[in-house]
């Protein structure tokens, strides 16, 4: 099997403002052609990585490779990426035509050129007969998608994406969360996506690179990075997890250290209902019911100290669970989904 090629490697890179240490050595191997998102609360460093990737800011230490070129003190202009912020930044003035042709006129590219490429620049973002609207025309979404076809019509060897789709409203983030997937997909370029919002990386990431002060915490496929996290900050900040530990892990498990376990893993059962083979379970006493329309939370006090959360799917007509809240039950789960994240 061909092992894929490396369009970007960070060494050892770092960065630090005053006595604020925002990057601090990570090493990185982008594959060319992935989705990679770089995923973490504020000021974990995740946009001032993507900001050295783009020659914005300058290194403090480490080295940047773009397609095994070393561009660590090139500039912005003269590296093979293009970046698309959240603010879409189009000219009013200008058509969505002449918006995405601009970059190509500045660059001198023939007229008959710049109009071929941005028709199929507008045509690989969904906006094909798009081209004579002003921008104003456009909804949020059309807009960001414009663009992303400004940038793409440049074809960079990487595109990097700073929270492009922070501005808009969920139901049309989540729909430009797959749209942007599947013409990631289908133009097969390299993206490098910075987001805090941990459902837009997992529905989006080849891969994800989960950031906490400064450094990579854990790397890996979402499925890993979700299941399998590594440390006890990526446990709480991908998604919701519960953390075992101490005399509660003890007491229920049978050994120390502190364990992931799932809230969808975990089930809501009576005082006297069997367990089942292969299982854990644990009692304790509802102290909250959270009905969210296509789930139901359950918020449960440990008899051996501690709280776990227990999510259970509305996948039939939902029930008023309300009369759980202060009731003994068992929380029970698989064995295999007990992860320990540190000894």
């Amino acid at each position: 099997m061909v092992e894929p090629s490396v369009a970007i490697r960070l060494r050892n890179l770092s960065r630090s403002f005053g006595d604020v240490v925002a990057v601090n050595g990570v090493d990185l191997d982008v594959l060319d052609g992935e989705f990679l998102t770089l995923l973490g609360p504020s000021g974990s460093g995740k946009t001032t990585v993507l900001r050295m990737i783009a020659g914005f800011e300058r290194p403090d230490g480490g080295t940047i490779e773009l397609d095994g070129v070393d561009v660590t003190n090139t500039p912005p202009y003269a590296r093979d990426v293009n970046t698309v912020f959240q603010d879409y930044a189009l000219f009013p003035h200008m058509s969505v035509q002449k918006n995405i042709e601009y970059g190509l006129k500045v660059k001198k590219v023939p007229s008959a050129e710049r109009v071929a490429r941005a028709t199929e620049a507008l045509e690989s973002v969904r906006l094909g007969g798009y081209g004579d609207r002003a921008p104003s025309q456009l909804s949020g979404g059309q807009r960001q998608r414009v663009a992303l076809a400004r940038a793409l019509v440049n074809r960079p060897k990487v595109l990097l994406l700073d929270e492009p789709l922070g501005a808009l409203d969920l139901k049309l983030r989540e729909q430009m969360q797959v749209e942007l997937k599947e013409i990631q997909r289908d133009v097969g370029i390299t993206f490098v996506f910075v987001t805090h919002d941990q459902d837009e990386a997992l529905t989006m990431s080849d891969r994800i690179a989960v950031f906490s002060e400064g450094r990579i915490a854990q790397l890996g496929s979402p499925t890993d990075v979700y299941e399998h996290p590594a440390t006890p900050f990526v446990a709480g900040f991908v998604g919701t997890s519960n953390l075992l530990e101490g005399e509660a892990a003890l007491a229920v498990l049978g050994r120390g250290g502190t364990w992931s376990v799932r809230p969808e893993k975990v089930r809501v059962l009576g005082v006297d209902d069997p367990v089942g083979d292969g299982r854990h379970a644990v009692r304790g006493r509802v102290r909250e019911v959270v009905y969210v329309g296509m789930s139901t939370r359950f918020v449960v006090d440990l008899a051996v100290g501690g709280s776990l959360m227990a999510v259970q799917q509305n996948s039939e007509l939902s029930a008023d669970l309300n009369g759980l809240r202060g009731q003994d039950v068992q929380l029970a789960w698989d064995s295999r989904h007990e992860y320990l994240v540190t000894e």
